[in-house]
């Protein structure tokens, strides 16, 4: 089974050279990363027969082909607001589900109007029944926040706008 973090160390190498596609097998899990202008996708499927098959969602290396309408139009909000006001996106590092709070009755870690640092906490992504606490990385004011609460996310898509300081 691929890692996260191996997964993008492989789509950065990938991008740096003029390899256009990259296939890898481990354990059970083929790999294949293409770059855009050939295919744009990246699959992750298993190569063992299981017993109900899973739709693996297609990933692009830069960004991501989004089939539910309304997570769409938030993408397309994310891209106008960031042209119209040079913008910072926090985006999503991995797909699984968004939470805004460390649980149902707790409050969001951040706001509209929020201020936030390097290291701040701005939610979770659930991923496999692990919490990922997912850090601002650029000092600023969170101007947009661009998915709802327990909405599926996928890698590479903008979660946040955020106003450097």
């Amino acid at each position: 089974m691929f890692k996260l973090n191996e997964i993008k160390e492989l789509i950065e190498l990938l991008d740096k050279t003029s390899v256009h596609e990259l296939e890898i097998e481990n354990e059970g899990t083929r790999l294949c990363i293409r770059k855009p202008g050939k295919s744009e996708l990246v699959h992750v499927q298993p190569t063992m027969v299981s017993p109900a098959p899973q739709a693996l969602a297609p990933v692009h290396a830069a960004s991501v082909a989004v089939d539910n309408g309304q997570v769409e139009a938030a993408g397309q909000h994310a891209e106008s607001a960031a042209a119209d006001a040079n913008l910072h996106k926090i985006v999503s590092p991995m797909v699984g589900t968004f939470y805004r709070a460390s649980s149902p009755d707790a409050n969001p870690y951040v706001n509209v109007g929020d201020k936030v640092g390097v290291k701040t906490t701005v939610c979770i992504i659930e991923a496999m029944k692990l919490m990922n606490e997912l850090e601002a990385e650029v000092k600023g004011e969170i101007v947009d926040i661009l998915v709802e609460n327990g909405q599926l996310v996928e890698f590479g898509q903008p979660l946040f706008l955020v106003k450097p300081e």
